[in-house]
Formats: C-alpha cells, structure tokens, sequence
C-alpha cells in the first residue's frame, strides 16, 4: 500500500506487511535519502506493532511530525487494511 505522508519532506511512504504482521519493505518517496533508507532497513523484519510502538510521535525539529512518525502512521493504516484492527486509533 502506498501512504501519503503529511507535514514531512517524504511525499509518500510504501508499506508491504506479510499476513502476519511482519514488514516486509518499507520504501520512501522523497525525503533524507540516508535517513529514510535506514528507517527503512531497520523496520524490516520487525512486526508492525513493534515498530509503531518505537517510531510514533518522534518529531523533526519544531514539526509536529517526522518521516518515522509518518511510517507509524502508514503502518496503521496498513494493518487496519488486514481487516483484524488490532492496533486502529
């Protein structure tokens, strides 16, 4: 799925979650080339829930919003699109 991401240099983030969970790539669209590929080497192979409990809310500067924090997001709206809602907000 592709996020749309809000308030970052990011302009979209794709998220492949396996059925259970598991991130499988995480690929961002813009941004801080060496920090969003790290982001995104370091999230793989985690559970979804696991990464959203480590990376939500952390801010950028005086942004209310970072492109970490934006992944927390997309991978909300990924695991809501696997029907089960475990962790909706």
């Amino acid at each position: 799925m592709t996020y749309r991401t809000k308030g970052t240099c990011s302009m979209a983030i794709q998220v492949e979650l396996a059925p259970d969970h598991t991130i499988e790539h995480v690929e961002f669209i813009g941004g801080c080339s060496g920090n969003t590929q790290g982001v995104a080497i370091l999230v793989q192979g985690m559970k979804a829930e696991d990464a959203i409990e480590k990376i939500e809310g952390i801010r950028c500067g005086a942004k209310p919003t970072s492109c970490p924090d934006q992944l927390a997001k997309a991978l909300r709206m990924a695991l809501e699109g696997c029907g089960d809602g475990s962790v909706a907000k």
